[in-house]
């Protein structure tokens, strides 16, 4: 008899992905679909959410052409998604205002005040207020939008509006929910006081479930439309890193992974809550349910690289990659008196809590090369998330080996500065561009009891890289360097 398969969707914030996944693990097909932000005004960031839809109605509809036989084994759903984002809706169902994400920052004064008023949530919560977690979004609703602050019935989770499309539910998960800053992460449940901080009730919050368990079945009208079987079971999923954590099997305390995408984090799984609000460091829910994640999250990863590509007029990435691979070698030590870049062109999130904070070069003099300002792009990138990893470290969290994953992990040459710079063997994976898809899959396959077999499992390991002991010294004086300039980078906007 032919293995069930599981079909998993993960809504980023550029692109819609799917996947179809067996039993055993094998991606059998894969699609997907662009998508665009809107930027109405400096520091907002938003989407229309029915643009999700389209872009889901598209990518499935690939998948269904261009395998049906595969298409016709499917046997549940899995969601994933890009996390912290707000979508408002009436009661009757109907969007209200943009769905604000993650990378907004027009909340910033609300953060400040939700931390000032509420200094002891942080510890229940997880995380400090910051204006690209969802809570204080709502409270900027409340004061600069009150007529569609009024009009709210719920709010939800972007991957949480595609459910109630395909479910008619309302359902949010332990890992995306524990993004809003209106969970007790420890407990696992919904923190009233927080939701009375922003305005909000309980009546207005989804009901939680934990990411593997079932949340609803395909509403027959859907079903006809994607050509599915009305009832597929859909399982409730989860925020995208805690996803793509299960996708690529750090699933265990200890086990981490760096993500370097348009944004980089640095995650270590923990068998306990482990945060450090202080040094802006996040303690949530995983998608798993008895364990949590210790998270040190930038604002901006593989984006720099992509935006000063286009600054020096590369043809793309991988042109300016291939200049600083010829002019700086993986294996030689470089000047240390190399321009020097802060990566914090959409502000910074671990350890500063600046969304204010601006990026740019330091050290720029007319023998200056393109080649140079690579490097120290991916370089201030890898500083930044050796800063994220020593707040994670703060928090009691445990960094072994780090997985690589996101667009940034196609580079064996970053790869290997990341090691340097990190002092931590890091791997790359096959397939790890697909791992918050492949976890949502997953998670399908564990809520209709057939996911035994594939979930405790990673990726094949394409390739390791270890520290070089001869490139320690010279990245040490210049991480000092870059670290003195942050007091100068922060009065820019005092």
């Amino acid at each position: 008899m032919s293995q069930a398969v599981s079909l998993g969707i993960d809504l980023g914030t550029s692109e819609l992905k799917t996947i179809l996944l067996d039993a055993a693990g094998t991606v059998l097909a894969q699609a997907g679909a662009r998508l665009t932000v809107s930027r109405r005004q400096p520091g907002w960031s938003e989407q229309n959410p029915a643009d999700w839809w389209r872009a889901c109605a598209d990518a499935l509809g690939q998948l269904r052409s261009e395998h049906p036989q595969a298409w016709k084994r499917i046997q549940c759903l899995g969601l994933s998604g890009q996390m912290h984002g707000a979508v408002l809706l009436n009661g009757a169902g109907q969007i209200l205002y943009p769905a604000i994400l993650w990378d907004d920052s027009r909340a910033v004064a609300q953060a400040e005040q939700l931390n000032r008023d509420f200094p002891d949530y942080p510890r229940i919560t997880g995380s400090l207020a910051m204006a690209g977690l969802t809570a204080p979004k709502l409270l900027w609703l409340q004061q600069h939008e009150p007529e569609v602050f009024a009009g709210i019935d719920c709010v939800l989770s972007p991957k949480d509006y595609l459910r109630l499309l395909l479910t008619g539910e309302r359902i949010s998960d332990m890992s995306d929910a524990a993004g809003t800053l209106w969970l007790d992460v420890a407990r696992r449940q919904w923190y009233e006081p927080m939701l009375r901080a922003t305005g909000l009730h309980l009546g207005q919050m989804p009901r939680l479930q934990e990411a593997d368990q079932l949340s609803g079945s395909l509403i027959t009208g859907v079903a006809q439309l994607l050509g599915l079987p009305a009832g597929l079971p859909v399982a409730a999923g989860g925020g995208d890193n805690p996803v793509s954590a299960v996708g690529i099997g750090a699933v265990n305390a200890g086990d981490a992974f760096v993500t370097l995408g348009t944004s980089a984090a640095i995650v270590a799984i923990t068998d306990h809550p482990a945060g450090n609000p202080s040094s802006a460091v996040h303690g949530f829910c995983h998608a798993l349910p008895e364990r949590w994640y210790t998270m040190g999250a930038m604002l901006a990863g593989a984006s720099c690289l992509r935006w000063v590509s286009r600054l020096l007029g590369q043809t793309d990435e991988q042109a300016l990659l291939d200049l600083v691979c010829r002019a700086l070698p993986p294996d030689q030590p470089v000047a240390t008196t190399l321009p020097l870049f802060l990566p914090y062109l959409a502000g910074e999130r671990t350890p500063h809590n600046d969304p204010q904070l601006r990026g740019g070069f330091m050290g720029l003099g007319h023998d200056s090369t393109p080649a140079m300002l690579g490097y120290a792009v991916l370089e201030g990138v890898g500083f930044g998330l050796l800063d994220a990893m020593n707040a994670v470290l703060s928090a009691g969290a445990r960094v072994n080996a780090c997985a690589l994953v996101g667009g940034g992990a196609r580079s064996e040459y970053w790869a290997q500065l990341l090691a340097n710079i990190l002092d931590r063997e890091v791997y790359t994976l096959q397939g790890s561009e697909l791992s918050a898809c492949i976890g949502a899959a997953k998670l399908g396959l564990m809520a209709i009891d057939q996911g035994q077999g594939v979930w405790p499992h990673g990726m094949p390991i394409k390739a390791r890289y270890q520290p070089m002991a001869s490139m320690q010294p010279g990245l040490q004086v210049r991480y000092a360097k870059f670290r003195g300039l942050l007091s100068a980078a922060q009065g820019l906007h005092g």
